[in-house]
């Protein structure tokens, strides 16, 4: 957008990629503090309050924003500053659209009441898989004709280029440390297949975080400490290790919108294996680019694992499917065609 002569602004609730926005030609970087869990409806009116006299000092001609609170936020203080082009894009639903507690209930009803009220102000809403799209819709929060689904958020497949099958056979996990990534199925379906093949890596990156459905260091700690799992943390750049891993895993049961790791894998010609759950299975097709198994089931995960250790051919077959998957639907530039195009800019 930026190269075709728009000037692009943007909001961010912290500082932390500060330098990275910038060196895209960002014409300014405005912090706006946002607590992505928080419940407390006085925060969320400060972040409200605080958007609103933003875009009006902007007065912007189209407001693009995306992940729940941005969106719901986002798009009414659009509204209230007089913005006439207003796009959201709904990257997930989140953990309340997953949990069945009694607080989750209750926030969700929230959401979607907040959604109602916000999403009949964009001019379109952008979904990145189909069950999204379709929930909200049942949910009269959107109409299907104010509706475009896209192919997540691309990968750059310059910079996760496709990598050499490793001589020794390695799963991978990238995700933040939460219960709802699958972490814990992870490492039980490491520690299964271990006891077997002891000779099979897995790795798994990722930083602990204090949102709902933390998990602590201690535990995770018995299969780190007891060399189950390889723990390098958090780290800025996996491409190393995506070059490394013959096969990517990721079983989680949180609302995604596409993962932007399994595209990131499939990039590099890694078959995965994730959940058959919305978001997650949209890449994947069962048997041919990758493995599909149930949510929260360890034994599955380790059934899915150990084929890749016994069936002759399997790993290179599905990498080459993941590879011209990746190629054909979610280059980035792709993405980055469709997003223009909807957004008329």
């Amino acid at each position: 957008m930026i190269a075709s002569g728009n000037e692009v602004f943007v909001t961010g609730p912290n500082r932390l990629f500060y330098d990275e926005v910038m060196s895209l030609g960002i014409k300014e970087f405005i912090e706006i503090p946002l607590v992505k869990d928080n419940t407390n409806p006085f925060g969320d009116l400060k972040y409200l309050k605080e958007l609103k006299k933003c875009i009006r000092r902007l007065s912007p001609d189209l407001v693009f924003s995306y992940t729940i609170k941005p969106v719901i936020y986002g798009s009414m203080a659009a509204s209230s500053a007089g913005v006439k082009k207003i796009y959201s894009m709904v990257t997930g639903l989140g953990r309340v659209y997953s949990a069945g507690s009694a607080k989750a209930k209750l926030v969700r009803k929230i959401t979607i009441t907040l959604y109602r009220r916000a999403l009949k102000k964009c001019t379109k809403v952008i979904f990145q898989n189909p069950d999204d799209r379709e929930t909200l819709i049942k949910l009269n929060c959107v109409k299907r004709e104010n509706t475009e689904l896209v192919n997540g958020s691309g990968v750059n497949m310059d910079r996760f280029k496709r990598r050499n099958t490793p001589e020794k056979l390695s799963f991978l996990m990238v995700s933040r440390i939460i219960k709802e990534k699958g972490v814990l199925d992870y490492c039980a379906a490491a520690k299964k297949v271990k006891e077997k093949y002891p000779e099979v890596r897995f790795v798994m990156l990722g930083g602990f975080d204090e949102s709902i459905g933390k998990l602590r260091r201690e535990d995770v700690a018995e299969y780190i400490d007891g060399g189950i799992v390889e723990f390098p943390g958090e780290v800025k750049d996996p491409v190393d290790y995506y070059d490394s891993c013959s096969v990517y895993v990721l079983p989680s049961y949180y609302r995604e919108g596409l993962p932007r790791t399994i595209l990131e894998a499939m990039s590099c010609g890694c078959p995965v294996i994730t959940t058959d759950w919305p978001g997650c299975r949209e890449p994947i097709i069962d048997g041919k680019n990758g493995i599909l198994v149930p949510v929260n089931d360890h034994d599955a995960l380790a059934d899915a694992m150990t084929r890749f250790i016994v069936e002759e051919g399997l790993l290179e077959r599905l990498s080459d499917s993941a590879y011209e998957t990746c190629k054909e639907k979610y280059e980035v530039s792709i993405v980055n065609k469709q997003m223009r195009q909807i957004l008329k800019y």
